[in-house]
């Protein structure tokens, strides 16, 4: 089993909105074969929470502005540390960078395979490690986000 058009829509949109805000590694998987429950997964973070915030506001927006989709159900919206929209299809985990490389969503779903994504989306892979070596935080602890 493979991803839906619908959730590979939705994931389309939904990376170009994180994109958009200037999320970091943005990066989806068809969980499908391995999951029943969604389709697919996109991961993106931000190096704090007021930037997790906007990109999870400007996703919701635009995939019920452009699709007409709204989460079942949002969740950590208080901490802004890692916000999950649940869109039963996707699941969108934006995460702080910190989060990102602490709980590592990578390595659990490193054999599911990536979702091609908009250019804009696919440009940010890197960009936390960017982040990091340019204020001083010497990248993340735990390496590569890819």
């Amino acid at each position: 089993m493979t991803a839906t058009d619908r959730s590979i829509e939705l994931i389309n949109a939904a990376a170009q909105a994180a994109a958009d805000k200037l999320a970091h590694d943005i990066i989806a998987y068809d969980v499908s074969d391995v999951l029943s429950i969604t389709d697919a997964f996109l991961l993106a973070s931000a190096p704090n929470d007021r930037q997790v915030k906007s990109i999870v506001d400007e996703i919701e927006e635009r995939l019920n502005k452009e699709l007409g989709a709204k989460p079942v159900r949002r969740e950590g919206d208080r901490e802004a540390r890692w916000v999950l929209l649940d869109y039963v299809d996707v699941v969108v985990h934006v995460q702080h960078s910190e989060e990102r490389v602490f709980y590592a969503l990578e390595r659990l779903w490193k054999d599911c395979p990536q979702l091609e994504l908009p250019e804009d989306a696919v440009a940010t892979r890197g960009k936390a490690e960017e982040y990091a070596q340019a204020h001083g935080d010497g990248g993340p602890a735990g390496g590569e986000l890819s």
